[in-house]
């Protein structure tokens, strides 16, 4: 195991997908994807509500336009979305009723904005004092929200007018382009929407690769997304009846978010070079091995120091007693000198005169 993570170390082509996983892992992203799947589905269909009844109102007078804008919108969410569509309504009131409920409908969905904001602050540890305030806040998902629908609609749509000009050119051709298209749009969309949820406090530089990341895995996930999320649904249909709608949806909503995570966290992993990363655990049983020789071999150095520092006492004790025996015989005229055999000696009983003091009074 610690060969073949060596390994993938050496090359930046392993190294760098093992490191976004890690950060991935590391940051609980998949807790995060499927918080914002599940504001994204409470938020679908009131946006969608606020969608048709908008576009009920605008194009009353071009029901194929309505019909096809209704189309595109749906289209993100394969195999689920004729079925959504047969379920959808209108807002019936007209003036200041109807204002209020678009108000209203837009404002309950901006969950699903705040919790992919909260994602891209901890993807990027975006501490909570660089984050902005009530109601930059509010400001920001509501951006984030006009952002991520409005630009999903219009580049389905342009991709669909591209693809419906096979009249015009080859069927093959026509293709292509619409799929290139919509392939750029998404692009830029996603571009804008990782700088608006991040608050515009990542530099441009370092978004672009996550955005085209997640652009080309979405456009993937529409064409494949049609087998997986219809098999998804076969299965959850047979034991659940209608509320395998429910759990199809849900499905393919924590797959886009967890896929968009992905991207973010390859930004990261690219623009602050997080890589390489062992993908094995490290080692915390060897220092304290280490440790524990030295904390034994301890009372053993401070004996042997004390051993060593007795003889060099005594030692300083001999020299200090041979000194003081010196600097007594070499003082003169002092009361009691020192003997020719080098002993001290002894000092006169009190009352008694010294010699010094008979030699003075015979002198006097």
């Amino acid at each position: 195991m610690r060969a073949a993570d060596r390994f993938q170390q050496r090359w930046p082509v392993l190294a760098v997908p093992v490191a976004i996983w890690s950060k991935f892992n590391d940051d609980r992203a998949g807790n995060l994807a499927a918080l914002i799947a599940y504001y994204a589905f409470a938020a679908l269909f009131p946006l969608l509500l606020v969608l048709v009844t908008v576009l009920d109102i605008v194009l009353r007078n071009d029901p194929s336009l309505r019909d096809s804008l209704l189309n595109s919108a749906l289209a993100q969410y394969p195999v689920i979305g004729p079925q959504i569509k047969s379920h959808l309504g209108s807002i019936p009131e007209t003036g200041l009723p109807l204002v209020i409920g678009l108000v209203f409908l837009v404002l309950g969905a901006r969950g699903v904005a705040g919790a992919m904001q909260n994602a891209m602050y901890e993807v990027w540890g975006i501490n909570k004092e660089r984050r902005p305030g009530f109601p930059l806040s509010q400001l920001w998902a509501f951006a984030l929200v006009l952002t991520v629908g409005i630009g999903f609609i219009v580049t389905t749509f342009l991709s669909g007018v591209a693809g419906g000009a096979g009249h015009l050119l080859n069927g093959l051709v026509a293709h292509v382009g619409a799929v290139a298209i919509s392939l750029i749009l998404n692009v830029g969309v996603f571009w804008l929407s990782f700088k608006i949820a991040t608050a515009w406090q990542v530099p441009w530089r370092h978004l672009r690769t996550g955005s085209a990341i997640a652009a080309v895995c979405w456009q993937v996930l529409q064409v494949v997304g049609g087998y997986v999320v219809g098999h998804q649904l076969h299965r959850a249909s047979e034991l659940y009846g209608i509320f395998g709608i429910v759990l199809g949806l849900l499905a393919w909503l924590f797959l886009q978010a967890e896929v968009t995570l992905y991207a973010a966290e390859t930004d990261v992993v690219l623009a602050r070079r997080l890589w390489p990363r062992s993908v094995l655990p490290a080692k915390t049983d060897e220092p304290a091995q280490e440790t524990q020789p030295a904390q034994e071999n301890e009372p053993a150095q401070e004996t042997q120091q004390t051993q060593e520092t007795q003889p060099a006492q005594q030692s300083r004790g001999e020299h200090a007693g041979q000194d003081d025996r010196s600097s007594l015989e070499e003082q003169p005229g002092r009361v009691g000198q020192a003997d020719a055999d080098g002993r001290a000696p002894v000092p006169p009983p009190r009352g008694e005169e010294s010699a010094s003091d008979k030699k003075a009074g015979s002198a006097r």
